[in-house]
């Protein structure tokens, strides 16, 4: 959803094509693990035939593309490597952690990662601050990306933070994210 999300803000035109995880075929017939051989999303395939994987380095690649937006800052700024830390806490502390919660976990295991959660969500909600978003009045690859992991919070029934929970729903009002979703077919709502 990030990837799409910045690519919605950059205003570049993107082909999205469903994969059926199940039997691993695209909504075309390949197989997507001979796309992506790690077999997860999102792979961006490029006009040349090259593929690029991992939403990090994807948010960033189309964020590149369009300079002039600011969705990333620009090569050697030390903002750009601030923008980078919080991509990879988002990957590494809340998008690993919420995972746990979709391959339905003993109660045992449900309740450690939970704790992490608290404290991690905690932490996002520290970074945010009283900001707009994550570096201030910007929006960033960031801000696609933890926007996206924070509407997981419904699906496993984890609460968030006041400032989170308001963050969402400030992010989820942009007309580029609004575009994604329902692209995608996913209404937002992620209170309830």
């Amino acid at each position: 959803m990030s990837p799409h999300i910045v690519a919605r803000e950059a205003g570049l035109p993107i082909e999205l094509v469903k994969v059926d995880f199940k039997n691993r075929r695209t909504a075309d017939g390949q197989d997507y693990l001979d796309i992506n051989p790690k077999g997860y999303v999102p792979a961006l395939e490029l006009p040349d035939g090259r593929v690029l994987t991992e939403g990090v380095a994807i948010v960033q690649y189309i964020a590149d593309q369009r300079p002039d937006l600011g969705l990333v800052p620009p090569w050697s700024s030390f903002q750009r490597y601030r923008v980078q830390e919080a991509l990879v806490f988002v990957a590494t502390e809340l998008h690993k952690n919420f995972s746990w919660l979709f391959h339905r976990p003993s109660e045992e295991i449900r309740a450690i990662v939970e704790t992490r959660l608290a404290r991690r969500l905690g932490e996002a909600a520290a970074m945010l601050g009283s900001k707009v978003h994550l570096f201030g009045d910007e929006f960033t690859v960031a801000d696609a990306y933890l926007f996206t992991i924070l509407r997981w919070a419904k699906a496993t029934k984890i609460d968030l933070p006041t400032v989170l929970q308001s963050y969402v729903d400030r992010v989820a009002s942009r007309p580029a994210v609004q575009a994604a979703l329902e692209a995608e077919g996913i209404l937002h709502s992620t209170k309830g």
